[in-house]
């Protein structure tokens, strides 16, 4: 029997017009949609449909926005395939609080808040620090750890072999980018985002984070769900805020996710929002998963033709 994985988008897969030709046609897409703009008390569909792109990209909306999209995805799938099941989930930083809530964590109406806090926290630790994150493609960990160790910045992601992402002050990440291409990388690349998440940087957005999380009901989950930071399934109510805070700074243990589940035997993999990035990281994990992704319209009809073919 084929255990199914769903996943889900992080930030910096959020682009203009997400979720809009899904609202246009399908009723289900917009109620969710206008349900978003009542709970948050402002257009937010506006902001996915028609942007302007600077105001998508700000962290308090495109949080929000993509954890919307993905939880339409999620939805949609669902309705159009009725016996649809999956036995675990997982998502990319943001993504994390979209399949805490797909695991029945979190309300749909408090995982959209939470994003939409989170997304602010983040933003003001952006707005007090100066910070920028670097892809580097062609490192190993421990040869990333030491460039990160010379130019005084951190790892921020393990996405995929051969794909690293580290974060710090903006001029060391500048250095790091020098060191790393000197130490043989293929690519090393400065990331367009407004800081340096998943480092220290972020720090004043913890506490923040934490007191926010204690107000929120939190459930056990119905399936296990996936830690960033421990690669493992989420425990109790506690540990999930808990975690939840740390990852805040700690980096996402993107890879060593996607190996827990395979390791448990999971053979299919959809990825739910924005974009295909985790299909790509998927790819470069396991050339032999299934991955199905669901970001549009053409997408929805091409997962549950593969669904029930």
């Amino acid at each position: 029997m084929s255990k199914t994985a769903l996943l889900f988008a992080g930030q910096g897969a959020q682009y203009v017009g997400m979720g809009k030709d899904l609202a246009e046609q399908i009723p289900t897409a917009k109620n969710i949609f206008d349900k978003a703009n009542q709970v948050l008390g402002y257009d937010l569909s506006g902001i996915c449909f028609n942007g302007p792109e600077a105001e998508l990209t700000k962290t308090e909306n495109c949080q929000p926005g993509i954890f919307t999209v993905s939880w339409i995805a999620m939805e949609l799938l669902k309705e159009r395939v009725p016996n649809f099941r999956f036995e675990a989930t997982a998502g990319l930083s943001l993504g994390e609080l979209t399949a805490l809530t797909a695991a029945g964590v979190f309300s749909f109406e408090d995982g959209l808040k939470i994003a939409r806090q989170r997304g602010r926290f983040m933003q003001e630790a952006c707005d007090v620090t100066r910070g920028g994150m670097a892809a580097v493609l062609g490192l190993d960990e421990a040869a990333t750890a030491e460039v990160c160790a010379a130019a005084g910045v951190e790892i921020a992601n393990l996405n995929c072999p051969g794909q690293i992402v580290i974060s710090g002050e903006a001029e060391k990440i500048a250095h790091a980018v020098e060191l790393a291409k000197a130490k043989g990388a293929k690519r090393a690349i400065p990331l367009p985002v407004a800081g340096a998440y998943h480092s220290k940087l972020m720090t004043s957005a913890q506490a923040k984070v934490r007191a926010m999380l204690s107000t929120v009901a939190t459930n056990n989950s119905v399936v296990p769900s996936i830690s960033n930071v421990t690669a493992q399934p989420h425990a109790t109510p506690a540990d999930i805020h808990a975690r939840l805070v740390e990852q805040v700074t700690s980096p996402v243990r993107w890879e060593d996710s996607m190996r827990y589940l395979l390791a448990q035997g999971f053979t299919r993999f959809i990825e739910l929002g924005p974009g295909s990035a985790l299909s790509g990281f998927m790819k470069r994990i396991d050339k032999n998963a299934q991955i199905l992704n669901i970001t549009d319209a053409a997408t929805l009809e091409a997962t549950v033709k593969a669904l029930t073919s």
